[in-house]
């Protein structure tokens, strides 16, 4: 759960510092720009209020790893969830605004985080987590979509070290295989879930695996 808070607040503070002009460059996210990036972390702040208060008696399905699926396609920006996202980023208008959606319902999904008891059951999805575990999820959430951020802002801050390092290992086992060890953690998320195509060493070093990507989470 502390890591839950400490990338979540790194990506609101790289959110915070992003000048105007950033707003309107490409995210790491096919087919949307960075305000519709911020525009749906605004949305899973409010998803993660929402599960916080949703209690359940039921048996837990799912940990932090289980939480995640592989899709067979990755996401082309035309589903209308994602169609919806680009619409309510642009009636936005002023970064600003966003900025201060993305702070008031972000530091409040923070504040919610740091107060739950990590025990306590949750139902989200048609599933049912500890909150411990729920907020453990979200850490590969928050870094991957921080890395998305700064896909093309060189100057935006990256995320936290450990953060990357928690995401490669939970996404290794979603995917139930090891990358190599010579790859940055970095460098596995932006590869195995297709932000990127591996370089010619990279797919040598990666010998079958490279077959099987990329690993589209959802």
């Amino acid at each position: 759960m502390d890591l839950f808070s400490r990338t979540w607040a790194a990506l609101r503070a790289a959110v915070a510092a992003l000048p105007d002009a950033d707003f309107a460059e490409p995210s790491g996210c096919r087919g949307w720009l960075v305000r519709d990036l911020v525009c749906h972390l605004v949305i899973d702040a409010q998803d993660v209020l929402i599960t916080l208060v949703t209690p359940s008696s039921a048996a837990v399905t799912h940990d932090s790893v289980s939480y995640w699926a592989l899709a067979s396609e990755p996401p082309t920006g035309e589903d209308p969830l994602d169609a919806l996202i680009v619409r309510l980023a642009a009636a936005y208008e002023d970064p600003a605004l966003l900025k201060f959606h993305l702070d008031d319902v972000g530091a409040a999904a923070g504040r919610a985080a740091d107060l739950a008891d990590p025990a306590m059951r949750v139902s989200t999805q048609e599933m049912v987590l500890t909150a411990g575990d729920y907020l453990s999820a979200y850490v590969l959430e928050w870094t991957l979509h921080h890395l998305d951020l700064v896909a093309h802002l060189p100057a935006a801050p990256p995320p936290p070290p450990e953060g990357l390092s928690r995401t490669r290992e939970m996404l290794e086992k979603i995917a139930g295989t090891a990358f190599p060890a010579s790859f940055s953690d970095t460098d596995v998320l932006l590869v195995a879930t297709g932000r990127r195509s591996p370089t010619d060493a990279e797919r040598d070093a990666l010998g079958d695996l490279a077959a099987r990507l990329p690993f589209v989470l959802g």
